[in-house]
């Protein structure tokens, strides 16, 4: 069960939409216009962020707004229009942590099926320790993976990319990993 509001209305001409197989040979019911015959697509949206290192331990903020405020997450959000996914992870880490840091590569990619998202998560090197958080965020702090609080951490997709990235360090390897959450 995917938890979004499903289109009403025809974005073209405003006409009430039905939901149907398009008349395109397409398998898949979509909001079809019965007026202009606009066929309106609904896709995954994205969250890209980082997972800042400083030594040996990665940076967290706490979150300041819903959903799961008071919780710990790794800076992430939703990628904007005109951005690509390592310009609006490095905005995220930016807007949420205030964080001075270099971008790296992508780290892992989490499809969330359930509730229509992809997570991208890039490896980030911060260049500082100190932190200038925005309004969405209550603290930033460093963390080594023993003080790392695994039972406020915001959502499974932040709890997972940490495990998979502290067991990188360990083998000495990073990986691209790709990872479904249903």
């Amino acid at each position: 069960m995917i938890y979004r509001t499903p289109i009403k209305h025809c974005r073209n001409c405003g006409t009430a939409v039905v939901y149907r197989q398009p008349d395109d040979g397409d398998t898949k019911n979509r909001a079809v216009c019965p007026a202009c015959n606009t066929v309106h697509y609904e896709n995954p949206l994205n969250v890209v962020g980082t997972v800042p290192v400083l030594g040996d331990k990665v940076l967290l903020c706490k979150r300041n707004i819903e959903p799961r405020k008071g919780k710990w997450t790794l800076p992430a959000g939703f990628m904007e229009l005109d951005e690509t996914t390592s310009e609006g992870a490095a905005r995220e880490t930016t807007e949420e942590a205030g964080a001075q840091f270099e971008m790296q590569s992508l780290f892992s990619v989490i499809s969330v099926p359930k509730v229509g998202q992809v997570h991208l998560f890039y490896r980030a090197r911060l260049t500082s320790d100190q932190f200038d958080p925005g309004y969405e965020t209550q603290e930033a702090k460093l963390f080594n993976e023993a003080e790392i609080p695994w039972e406020e951490i915001a959502f499974r997709t932040v709890k997972v990319t940490l495990e998979r990235f502290f067991a990188d360090i360990k083998s000495g390897t990073f990986s691209v990993h790709e990872l479904n959450i249903t």
